[in-house]
């Protein structure tokens, strides 16, 4: 499919998808739209960056559009679950862009800010309600909404709301829609917890899959340098001396751990910030509107608040410490080299991490190739053959072992340990302007 025209999407939505630039379709959109369009429950194992929140909102816009009536008082008509306050600002804001045509009322609610205005908000009848599921089912229960008549379900990074907690709160709502409605469902990954949702929530769903979790994005250029831990951070001042880091993303593994590397940089003269749940929503805005107009070179974040961060232009993402899930390295690294761009993504692993650069390398199925530094550890220990799998392609086979051959390719299947993170924040969007379009804008600011 060559053009966003032949999915029989109404003119203004066509209108507002050319106005941002947009003319052909991503896989998962060409897909999924048709699909949609004819009221048909979706699965789909996708990644961030696929450009699966448009393959939603746009068959959701046309829906809604397609009735004169709009939502009563205290209900929803869409409905868009989302693990973490980035990711529901985020989707909430695609719903803007390109619902500006049309009359449909748009609100996003989360933890972390007031709770007042988003009562009245809801009270008065939404369209499409993006939440996170804690605030939801806090509104619910304060009465400020009832979802009996929603007509759309949708539950976003299906991965992350569970490893979160939200399981209980998932079954809590879902429990209160009515049996007729649509419902889509996506997720990077596929457990069998995840799949007994799916099983039990989708009636006779399409099942679309678009960039495997264990495929890392091909245009970024990957590196690991070893690392003794006391040198860390004076290793990531020293790289960031090159031109060519215009805007990177660094990755902790602890909240405390992205305050301290953000302490240094700063010491060190470097305009840095740190985002992670422990920050306030006013700090964590501020950090990401610098980040993105470029005023601040480098972001330091732990895995649950960078889901959702969207910005193009970033030029490096440094692994600072590696994940304990090799998913999780995946989904850093594609925060990097999106819309055609090329990016580089250069993990540190001190001694200690060896084990679970194992496991990335055994996830994505090749070797990342080591760096060079003046800080790096001399005389690594290559890796043991692990089950046919030899990420260096250098160690001498053991009895009966066949030597690997292709240099870090793997002999076999290896199976991926899904598993993620993921609640932060960011405003709700401001009122779009244009036409009947309108938007009950929350207003909100960090309690």
């Amino acid at each position: 499919m060559n053009s966003f025209t032949e999915l029989n999407l109404s003119q203004p939505l066509l209108k507002a998808i050319a106005a941002e630039g947009y003319d052909t379709p991503t896989p998962i959109q060409a897909r999924a739209i048709p699909s949609l369009l004819q009221g048909k429950d979706l699965l789909g194992i996708a990644q961030t960056g696929t450009g699966k929140t448009a393959a939603f909102a746009l068959p959701i816009l046309e829906h809604l559009s397609k009735k004169t009536e709009r939502a009563a008082r205290g209900t929803v008509r869409a409905l868009i679950l989302a693990p973490t306050r980035e990711l529901a600002s985020q989707i909430a804001e695609s719903f803007r862009v390109y619902g500006k045509n049309l009359k449909v009322s748009r609100a996003v609610v989360f933890g972390g800010v007031g709770i007042g205005k988003q009562i009245e908000i809801l009270r008065g009848g939404i369209d499409v309600l993006v939440a996170t599921p804690g605030r939801l089912v806090d509104l619910i229960e304060r009465k400020a909404v009832t979802l009996n008549k929603v007509e759309i379900f949708v539950l976003d990074e299906v991965d992350q709301m569970l490893d979160l907690g939200f399981i209980h709160a998932i079954r809590k709502l879902t429990a209160m829609l009515p049996a007729q409605r649509q419902n889509l469902f996506f997720s990077a990954t596929m457990p069998k917890e995840i799949a007994g949702l799916a099983a039990n929530l989708l009636r006779d769903p399409v099942r679309i899959e678009v960039a495997p979790v264990a495929t890392t994005v091909e245009k970024v250029n990957q590196s690991v340098i070893h690392v003794d831990p006391a040198n860390k951070a004076k290793l990531l001042a020293e790289l960031l001396k090159d031109n060519n880091m215009t805007r990177t993303l660094v990755f902790t593994r602890t909240k405390h751990g992205a305050d301290k590397v953000m302490k240094h940089l700063s010491a060190a003269g470097y305009t840095a910030a740190a985002i992670h749940g422990n920050k306030s929503q006013a700090n964590r805005e501020k950090a990401l509107a610098g980040f993105k107009a470029g005023k601040i070179l480098v972001l330091v974040a732990t895995d649950i608040a960078a889901r959702g961060i969207d910005v193009d232009g970033v030029s490096h993402v440094v692994n600072y410490d590696l994940p304990h899930v090799p998913e999780s390295y995946v989904h850093r690294i594609g925060r990097t080299a999106r819309a055609g761009a090329t990016g580089e993504a250069i993990a540190f692993c001190t001694p200690e991490e060896r084990g679970l650069l194992r496991d990335i390398e055994r996830t994505i199925r090749q070797a990342v190739p080591v760096k060079e530094h003046a800080l790096a550890m001399k005389n690594v220990p290559q890796f043991a053959p692990n089950h046919g799998w030899n990420p260096v392609g250098k160690d001498k086979p053991k009895q009966g072992q066949n030597r690997n051959r292709n240099h870090g390719k793997p002999q076999g299947k290896s199976s991926p340990k899904p598993h993620r993170k993921g609640e932060s924040g960011r405003s709700a969007p401001q009122r779009g302007g244009g036409g009947a379009s309108w938007m009950k804008d929350l207003g909100q600011k960090q309690a």
